[in-house]
């Protein structure tokens, strides 16, 4: 189940919820009780191979084990 971060404008609270992605637009109410809360844009680091290129994000040069500079 997704996670979201919400900050409590009335007392700086920041608190994490969790609920489906259906309710993700409702509000929350702060542990404290508050009602006065923003829900927080989090950035989610994402991994995975599928079409990444060579190590390092350099870009794909034609040829040779060291991408054809060497003549190799």
């Amino acid at each position: 189940m997704p996670r979201y971060e919400f900050r409590c404008r009335a007392c700086g609270d920041t608190f994490e919820v969790n609920r489906p992605m259906a309710g993700a637009g409702e509000p929350a109410s702060c542990p404290q009780g508050h009602d006065d809360t923003v829900k927080l844009l989090s950035a989610v680091p994402v991994t995975g191979r599928g079409g990444a290129g060579p190590v390092g994000g350099a870009p794909a040069a034609g040829g040779g084990c060291c991408g054809g500079g060497c003549g190799c």
